[in-house]
């Protein structure tokens, strides 16, 4: 694994890359072209917050310094989770293996960009207020008996008055700059007069309590008993500090002196040819006053007290979800949507020193193939003679940030600011002010997102047809479960909809002890079996006719899904040859490639690949052998997974055992293909089958981009050096996708090649070349492009805690499989406590800043989330607290997610239903409110559901009126001793029929899975305490940390 800082790298064996070639050729877009859609608008907003610290050591997780090339990325490890093919060969501890020589892919090669060049001067841009905390929410309700009165009081805390603070403006004295020559392709800029107006300051939660400043005390553990990495042991305190929410602002009754003048942010590079100049931060006028401030929480209750005086309702919560960063669009119009692209801060350091002092990871979130709200679907571009224009040193495609120059004749590459020649069939004249005269028609010069249609020299073959091959265990515990019926039902359905009609091709192997080929050749009237007992030797009986066209063997297909579930029901084969029948799976698709779908119900048993027993050592937990159970126990699932990718075969995993399985081991084959792993716990058709039909329909119906490769590129100075997700990473920085589609999204970190920046402006282009369903080449270009700033506050501001805590995740539990689980809890908490000690040096010489945890507005939901993460299914407790296979699922699965399915999956909705569904109207985005994750919110009369876009449950209080439960279930509880199995009915009344639409609506806000629901009741163990109580991140369980003490651990760890 990468190391993040400056610490000294771990023994992680390095990885060799694997040489083969790209299937890919230029690809077809993944949307149907739409009407052009207009740029946002071009105000220039940014929350404000000052920041300046002594630079400190860097924490786990950073970039090690790399190699200086723009275009390349450092190899990785070699674990599940890491990004990286699997290892082939002798691999030497603390050693990285040289890349080999640069091999064959879809794309033309990249040449590396100059060594510099100078870019014009842009100036300050302006700074806006950040908005305030949102309002408190509704205070909960506790949770064994009514409400009392209009507002009910919280155990272990207590309501304070709140205060307002005043704002006082500050910063950089009013400048002047003079007006940049009118060599632009768009209009003058307009002066500062024309800027939006600073919003007035919004009021703040302030809970302030005397006691003086607290002494600093040393890092503390989040788990008992533990020590975080690198710290020494925590001292004994006289007193536990207590917590209170507050805004601070940095200049008080001006008894404070206000801070330092923040620096000057960067704007563009090389304004004067900027097509659209003044969509860019303003390059002249005043520079208005700026207002700095920033978030606190206040902590001083009386030595010896036991009361936290805590008001939990100004703690901050996540409780609208992910919020996009709107700003980055007004800032930069002609950015692609931060759906595609999000950067962990909108504002790149300028230098090394800088980024020492950041300590939060430096990176992106890059979601390539995001569904995009109807109307404003990707347009498609085709050059036609003219060919895909491209740089010719660093094949940066065109894009609305490259300029102009000698009439219209030349352009010149924003990246690596070499001048290119114009095509002649691209030329167009310039206007007055030189930009293109047919700007308006052109959406690769005026859209952050477009597609490219890809000619022939984009391809190393012709594009293949969608293939689909299914590998489905048969054993007694496939069988018992109603795994088969279930999965030939959905096959059959779905058969109209599989992408590529009339191409597809389909195909299936069946399997337990022995290999059952299926010949679906279109002459005959039935399928045939034939049977294969040697798994030392495997061999195809009929070559040519086990993968069929789907049109032409139509018949054929239907009559083999129809017996499947007869043909093996009385099977008592408790064996399974998984390994044997991969390689089957292998020697039918190596021709042509595909998607490979895998159904296993039990452990592999025989033959090459047999796995062992090994999820129930006791001993390797708490040791330095703990992480070696969360990695592939049999190094033929790394080989096989790179075999498939070089043969453009995608592998998805539906895992169903009762037992223990191996997902590590099983995984592997998902992870390094662009695949997925499904994970059914216990699976039984009448609980789980709606959730497996309308997932596994899912993933045979949506559109998928086949034999892809995926580069980002970068400009002078930056790199990114690690990927993180589901690929293989075929050179230094391009990734294999065998198959990816709008599900998946990748994390990647960036550093700084050169000590100090040169540039202004970082401009970042990722391009996906894939080949679509229809057959069509095309290439999907995003680009993107941020300031470069010397000044550590606007880094803060610019923060983006959803892209931080996505990012993050994927580097815990990338750790987890080379560390213990809670050395990868403690690196987690140590970047936050440092990020967070950093922000409060910048204020702690100017201002009194005794008995506050002090954060930027744009981090204010970061420490929550970092608790969240710790308390997840891939990280929290040990043995005891989470199977093991459903660990290994849920890494595998947060490797994968975008940035908004991670939030909802690390704090999930909670919301109270019983007054919504008897009173509350159908607008269920006003009247379903979301409440905090705490057992105090639970009233005993109401009916609440809890939604982490996984699963539902539906939690029914003990004084629940008799009156709804009739209505729902149409009978009282007491006909009901099992909950587990019972199935949600839809009833003849309107409370059924509303509950049914409230699931209905959380279902549609995230299509990509099928919510289970799960219906508990109060009282009901240990199925409560599984299913709900456990889940409640903000209280104290299983001998983790309540959100308060989390507050109060990470206020005492980051003094000093």
């Amino acid at each position: 694994m990468q190391p993040m800082g400056n610490e000294k790298p771990g023994n992680v064996p390095g990885r060799p890359l694997s040489p083969f070639l790209a299937g890919s050729q230029a690809v077809p877009p993944f949307t149907s072209s739409g009407p052009v859609v207009g740029a946002g608008a071009s105000g220039y907003l940014r929350a404000t917050a000052p920041f300046s610290s002594a630079p400190q050591a860097t924490t786990p997780f950073s970039s090690a310094p790399q190699a200086t090339t723009p275009f390349s990325s450092a190899p990785q490890a070699t674990t599940p989770f890491l990004s990286s093919q699997p290892m082939t060969g002798t691999q030497t501890f603390g050693y990285r293996a040289p890349a080999p020589p640069s091999m064959r892919s879809s794309g033309p090669a990249i040449q590396s960009p100059p060594l510099s060049y100078l870019p014009h001067d842009a100036t300050a841009s302006q700074q806006t207020q950040a908005p305030r905390f949102p309002p408190p929410a509704q205070p909960p309700t506790p949770l064994h008996s009514p409400p009392v009165g209009p507002s009910a009081v919280y155990a272990g805390g207590s309501f304070r008055p709140q205060s307002q603070m005043p704002t006082v403006p500050m910063g950089p004295p009013p400048q002047n700059s003079a007006q940049l020559a009118s060599r632009s392709n768009m209009p003058p800029l307009p002066d500062s007069s024309s800027f939006m107006p600073r919003p007035p300051p919004q009021p703040s939660y302030s809970n302030f309590v005397s006691g003086g400043n607290v002494p600093p005390s040393l890092a503390e553990p989040l788990f008992p008993g533990s020590k975080p990495v690198s710290q020494p042991s925590p001292q004994t305190t006289s007193y536990v500090p207590s917590l209170q929410a507050s805004s601070y602002h940095a200049h008080q009754g001006g008894v404070v002196p206000p801070p330092p003048p923040i620096g000057t942010p960067a704007g563009f590079s090389l304004r004067e040819q900027m097509q659209f100049p003044n969509l860019g931060p303003a390059a002249g006028g005043h520079l208005q006053s700026l207002v700095e401030e920033f978030q606190s929480l206040s902590v001083g209750s009386a030595p010896g007290s036991l009361d936290p005086g805590v008001n939990l309702e100004s703690l901050p919560r996540p409780l609208n979800g992910d919020e996009e960063p709107s700003k980055v669009l007004d800032s930069y119009p002609l950015n692609c949507h931060p759906r595609f692209l999000r950067l962990t801060t909108h504002a790149v350091p300028s230098s090394q020193s800088l980024l020492a002092r950041w300590h939060l990871p430096l990176g992106a979130i890059v979601h390539p193939l995001a569904e995009v709200p109807e109307g404003e679907e990707v347009q498609i571009v085709n050059f036609g003679s003219a060919g895909v224009i491209r740089c010719r040193r660093c094949r940066t495609y065109i894009n609305p940030y490259v300029t102009f120059t000698d009439a219209g004749r030349k352009w010149r590459c924003n990246l690596c600011s070499l001048l290119n020649d114009v095509p002649g069939d691209y030329f167009c004249a310039l206007d007055a002010t030189g930009r293109r005269c047919d700007i308006a028609q052109r959406p690769e010069l005026s859209k952050g997102s477009v597609e490219f249609v890809a000619p022939t020299e984009y391809m190393v073959r012709p594009p293949m047809p969608p293939s689909y091959f299914f590998l489905i265990d048969v054993s007694v515990a496939a069988v018992r479960c109603g795994l088969l019926e279930i999965t030939a039902k959905t096959i059959k359905s779905c058969l109209d909809e599989l992408p590529g009609f009339p191409r597809t091709q389909i195909g299936f192997l069946t399997f337990d002890s022995a290999l059952h080929f299926h010949n679906l050749k279109s002459s005959l009237s039935q399928p045939q079996m034939m049977v294969v007992a040697d798994l030392d030797d495997v061999f195809l009986p009929l070559p040519d006719d086990l993968l069929v066209n789907l049109a032409d063997s139509r018949h054929v297909v239907e009559a083999f899904l129809d017996s499947l579930p007869s043909m093996f029901q009385g099977n008592a084969n408790v064996e399974s040859a998984f390994g044997p029948a991969l390689n089957a799976a292998f020697m039918v698709m190596s021709r042509l490639g595909g998607k490979l779908l895998i159904f296993q119900s039990t452990l592999p048993s025989l033959g090459i690949g047999r796995l062992r027993l090994r999820g129930d050592d006791l001993r390797a937990y708490g040791t330095d052998k703990e992480h070696t159970l969360r990695i592939p126990d049999d190094p033929f699932y790394k080989q096989m997974a790179a075999e498939f990718t070089k043969s453009q075969i995608a592998v998805d995993i539906f895992a169903f055992s009762e037992k223990y399985s191996d997902i590590a081991s099983l995984g592997s084959l998902a992870k390094y293909t662009g695949g997925q792993v499904y994970h059914y716990p216990s699976f039984q058709a009448i609980t789980h089958g709606d959730k497996y039909r309308y997932e596994l329909a899912r993933d045979l119906t949506r559109e998928i981009a086949w034999e892809a490769v995926m580069r980002v590129r970068c400009g002078k100075g930056v790199r990114f050096t690690t990927y993180h997700g589901h690929f293989m990473l075929r050179s230094t920085d391009l990734l294999a996708l065998p198959a990816v589609d709008s599900d998946k999204a990748f994390g990647m970190q960036l550093s700084l090649e050169d000590t100090l920046m040169t540039t202004q402006t970082v401009y970042f282009q990722v391009a996906l070349l894939y080949t679509s369903s229809s057959g069509e080449r095309r290439i999907r270009v995003h680009t993107a492009a941020a300031p470069v700033v010397a000044d550590l506050g606007e880094i803060y501001r610019q923060a983006d805690t959803g892209a931080i805590i996505s990012l993050l995740s994927r580097l815990a539990v990338e750790n987890t499989l080379s560390n213990k689980l809670e050395d990868a809890r403690q690196l987690v908490q140590l970047k936050l406590v440092k990020s967070l000690k950093e922000y409060r040096n910048l204020y702690v010489v100017q201002h009194r800043l005794g008995g506050r945890l002090i954060f930027p507005e744009s981090l204010k939901f970061l420490p929550l989330y970092v608790l969240c993460l710790c308390k997840s299914l891939a990280l929290r407790g040990g043995y005891a607290d989470a199977p093991l296979d459903e660990r290994c699922a849920a890494g595998y699965g947060m490797m994968i997610l975008p940035i908004r399915r991670m939030l909802r999956l690390l704090y999930p909705g909670l919301y109270r239903l019983d007054e919504v569904l008897t009173k509350g109207a159908d607008n269920f985005d006003e009247s379903l409110k979301q409440l905090a994750l705490t057992a105090q919110c639970l009233d005993a009369r109401g009916l609440y559901i809890y939604d982490d876009g996984f699963t539902t449950t539906i939690w029914l209080g003990r004084m629940l009126s008799p009156d709804i439960v009739n209505s729902i279930f149409g009978d009282n509880l007491s006909s009901f001793p099992d909950l587990s199995r019972v199935q949600l009915p839809e009833l003849d009344n309107e409370v059924s029929r509303k509950l049914m639409r409230v699931l209905k609506f959380l279902r549609e806000n995230d299509p990509s899975v099928y919510q289970l629901c799960r219906i508990v009741r109060q009282g009901e163990q240990p199925r409560e305490g599984s299913l709900l109580l456990s889940n409640l991140i903000e209280d104290q369980t299983a001998g983790t940390s309540s959100y308060i003490d989390w507050i109060l651990q990470i206020y005492r760890q980051s003094q000093g």
